[in-house]
């Protein structure tokens, strides 16, 4: 199983609001898109991240959650 860590990144003096996610393997930051709700922004990025390291096989078992410290977290299983 893999967990996909993804967390908020708040606007800055330079830049703007945008979502970090992040495992082991690397990472993957994209800017925050206002036409969709957080939720559906960490899923949509955590698919992305599964496709920029060929993790397709593995999206048939996932889940998604909120960490207490607010970050969202994506699973996969292996």
């Amino acid at each position: 199983m893999k967990a996909i860590q993804i967390r908020y990144l708040p606007p800055t003096n330079t830049l703007g609001a945008r979502y970090k996610a992040f495992t082991d393997a690397g990472s993957l930051t994209i800017g925050r898109n206002y036409g969709v709700d957080h939720e559906t922004q960490a899923k949509q990025l955590a698919y992305a991240y599964c496709r920029k390291y060929d993790w397709y096989g593995q999206l048939d078992n996932v889940g998604f959650g909120t960490l207490p410290n607010g970050d969202y977290v994506f699973t996969i299983g292996f």
